[in-house]
């Protein structure tokens, strides 16, 4: 099947309200290459321009760029727009996954001659810095893995049951609330929704990943899209070893909206959780402390029109994926 192509444009502004004398600072805004998505072109704008400047790839493999400011400046203004294609690619069949205890075995500690992609996967098997692993967490997901079940199937029944029984409240929530709050309030956003998912999963003994990401979002039917009004979205990969045709061992569930995703999800980066991947990350000497502001538009390249936010400008200098 043919891929879908998207226009995607991110962009951050911080009005520090202050001077900030010295500033450096983590991109995550290069979407990853993967068997199912390929980046045809992207571009990094930054204003001011960074006193230096390095690309590279962090521990995970995802694409990074390291910037530092060390002239005095009060904003910071970071426009990533790119051209990204994405293959259909659900798993064939969530029944021929292993059953969940072979998988969580195979990832013990006490595991014999274990595989190198088992001993990979140990990476996303353990608390990090907003996943916890707890017995509350383990009997939660209890229900959806009894005896011998296949681990994807599992893994589909765990998104389903967050999905029915949590509500999405942006208010509910901030970047540093802890996992077993969300479950005890069942309020938050996808952030909240996907440490959660993967918390359950790693108190059974599974391995999982934190997944951030753009995802299609449709204005009302007549009405325009409007630029800037999409956002980040995030959700969860877990570790099947063998399940899947193309040798993929891992496959995503979006917790937040019950599905497993496919061509309208478009992948940025993966972690153990948010603060692995956060979209911009770093530190200032100076400012007033002010919240970003930041607006995303994905557009599918087979709309009528582009707008022209998206377009190329000729004047700004590319970097090429």
């Amino acid at each position: 099947m043919d891929p879908v192509r998207y226009r995607v444009l991110h962009e951050t502004r911080y009005d520090y309200g202050s001077r900030v004398s010295l500033s450096q600072q983590q991109l995550h805004l290069s979407p990853r290459i993967l068997e199912w998505q390929q980046v045809e072109e992207q571009r990094i704008d930054i204003e001011p321009a960074p006193t230096w400047r390095r690309d590279g790839r962090d521990a995970f493999g995802n694409p990074v760029t390291w910037v530092a400011f060390h002239a005095p400046h009060e904003m910071l203004f970071i426009r990533s727009v790119m051209t990204v294609a994405v293959m259909p690619h659900l798993p064939k069949d969530l029944e021929k996954s292993l059953p969940w205890e072979e998988v969580r075995d195979r990832l013990a500690y006490d595991s014999t001659d274990p595989l190198p992609e088992d001993l990979d996967a140990t990476r996303f098997l353990f608390e990090s810095p907003h996943v916890r692993v707890k017995h509350e967490l383990a009997a939660y997901a209890a229900d959806c893995f009894p005896p011998k079940r296949p681990v994807l199937v599992g893994a589909k029944a765990l998104m389903a049951k967050i999905f029915r029984e949590f509500t999405f409240d942006p208010e509910a929530t901030t970047v540093s609330t802890p996992v077993l709050e969300v479950l005890e309030n069942k309020r938050g956003v996808c952030q909240d929704f996907a440490h959660l998912m993967i918390a359950c999963l790693r108190a059974m003994g599974l391995a999982a990943r934190y997944v951030s990401g753009y995802l299609l979002t449709r204005p009302p039917p007549g009405k325009p899209r409007l630029i800037g009004a999409d956002a980040s979205h995030a959700w969860v990969s877990v570790y099947s070893p063998g399940s899947q045709e193309d040798g993929s061992d891992w496959v995503d569930f979006d917790p937040t909206n019950d599905l497993l995703p496919d061509t309208e999800h478009i992948t940025l980066a993966f972690g153990r959780d948010f603060s692995d991947i956060s979209p911009l990350r770093g530190i200032i000497l100076g400012g007033g402390g002010t919240e970003p502001d930041v607006a995303v538009t994905v557009v599918p390249l087979d709309e009528e029109e582009i707008p022209d936010e998206l377009l190329d400008d000729p004047d700004a200098e590319a970097d090429e994926a």
